[in-house]
């Protein structure tokens, strides 16, 4: 008989004891939620009582920031790199052919994220963990869904960045020309069942099927994306609430929001239910600033949303297209209702949620997120980290391809077409009002060169002129 050693049997009872105190993960991600459009937010039309709850009972930070568009956020917060560093800087279809008639030809961009990056659902999956995702993938065609990226669990997830409706059975054409689309594994519903709801539902049904296992569930929503379609109740309530003097004033959005907020409600009800509330981090983020866009094709006639004070909306490298709220609750070690100021990004979320997991970061892997957890446990704290960077050399409708930089309170816009630079001081200037580029040239001069320098480091993908381009031809003479 072959005798086990006393210090063989202590490093195994500690495995055990470090696998049993595994926190679960749920990551709640909304689509084109903007930085004001919740009540903690200070938004004054949506009413957001469960996040708001969340964001008193964990940390909610003021500057957290995004990629202006999708699959960018989507790539970097899957893999902890910036979307630069990944080349996938525009949606995944918008890769695909970019316009013809402007005075650049758009930056390459990858379609589909590939499988030389480990995502943090593969990391997870490694260590022992359960990964679901419920929603929105958005990070390439079918060889590269989910699965093939680490996740066991794939629900909804696929190539297209937005549902035909919100209204079962999901699918249909015409709004996105003659492609027809629907959100696969969600046939057996009836009419009058809400999108945002029946995610909810899967996302319960994963957690109640992990058992006793650790598990990461990435719920990922469609709202509140276009198409704007909202609970014909929740409208009415909404436009009864309408004033004039609100900055915001579309009431399907409003009512999109609320259904958002119900989710998140009805998330941390099933985990407290469960006993599992004590031992889960909870995170609620965007995935870029909100669409300040009309929705002609739902019969809308205001923006989507309003995403003052900040300046612009989704697309642009401006506040209101980056910025977005984040929420992250950790029992045990966020401290309740703390806010943080410091910058932060989604690539943060990656070395974070590892080191909370117990899972160190490879070597060799150039990394451009920085672990949170010093912050969550004290938020007047700093990070190591000089400045954060912005690429988004596409079009938009906000915007014409441009870099950004954000050096502390400093921030720096170039734009390609002309080369001109715009220079903001954001604790003054919020809202991105005032060009201080002329009068602080030296800075101005510094922080160009510092985003080139990034740019270069991190191989960004920069437009070219477009050969093709006719500029258009002045008024008559």
């Amino acid at each position: 008989m072959r005798l086990i050693s006393i210090p063989f049997l202590v490093v195994m009872l500690s495995i055990l004891v470090v696998a049993e105190d595994r926190p679960n993960i749920v990551f709640i991600l909304a689509d084109d939620a903007g930085w004001s459009d919740l009540g903690c937010y200070g938004s004054d039309l949506y009413e957001t009582p469960h996040i708001d709850r969340l964001a008193a009972t964990g940390v909610r930070f003021t500057d957290a920031y995004a990629m202006p568009v999708c699959s960018p956020t989507r790539a970097a917060l899957m893999t902890g790199r910036h979307a630069a560093r990944v080349q996938m800087t525009i949606w995944s279809e918008g890769s695909l052919k970019g316009p013809r008639n402007r005075k650049l030809l758009q930056a390459k961009s990858l379609h589909s994220l590939p499988h030389s990056e480990t995502t943090l659902a593969k990391h997870l999956q490694n260590a022992g963990y359960l990964t679901a995702l419920v929603g929105k993938w958005h990070l390439g065609d079918a060889d590269h869904y989910p699965e093939t990226h680490g996740f066991d669990v794939n629900i909804g997830g696929t190539h297209w960045g937005a549902p035909q409706t919100f209204w079962w059975p999901y699918r249909g054409v015409g709004r996105f020309g003659p492609e027809y689309r629907y959100v696969p594994h969600l046939e057996f519903g009836s009419p009058g069942e809400y999108l945002t709801d029946r995610l909810t539902d899967e996302a319960l049904t994963v957690i109640d099927n992990a058992g006793n296992e650790p598990f990461f569930l990435y719920l990922s929503h469609h709202a509140p994306h276009t198409p704007i379609e909202a609970k014909p109740e929740d409208v009415k309530y909404f436009e009864s609430k309408l004033r004039p003097e609100m900055k915001q004033q579309n009431a399907v959005y409003a009512g999109m929001i609320k259904t958002l907020d119900e989710s998140v409600g009805r998330v941390l009800a099933k985990l407290k239910e469960r006993g599992l509330d004590k031992n889960t981090i909870v995170i609620f983020a965007s995935d870029n600033g909100g669409f300040i866009g009309i929705d002609k094709k739902s019969g809308q006639t205001v923006p989507a949303t309003n995403n003052a004070p900040l300046r612009s909306g989704k697309g642009s490298c401006y506040e209101g297209g980056i910025r977005v709220p984040l929420i992250v609750h950790w029992p045990g070690v966020t401290t309740q209702g703390a806010v943080v100021g410091e910058p932060v990004s989604v690539m943060d979320l990656l070395p974070t949620l590892l080191g909370a997991s117990g899972i160190e970061l490879p070597d060799g892997v150039a990394f451009d997120g920085l672990n949170l957890t010093p912050l969550l446990r004290d938020p007047s704290g700093k990070l190591d980290r000089d400045a954060l960077y912005f690429h988004y050399p596409h079009y938009y409708s906000t915007t014409t391809p441009v870099s950004a930089v954000r050096s502390r309170d400093w921030k720096l816009l170039e734009y390609y077409e002309d080369n001109r630079v715009e220079l903001f001081h954001l604790k003054a200037d919020l809202g991105e009002t005032m060009d201080l580029a002329k009068q602080h040239p030296e800075r101005t001069v510094h922080l160009r060169k510092q985003l080139q320098r990034w740019r270069d480091e991190v191989g960004a993908q920069e437009p070219r002129p477009n050969p093709g381009f006719k500029p258009p031809k002045s008024g008559n003479r």
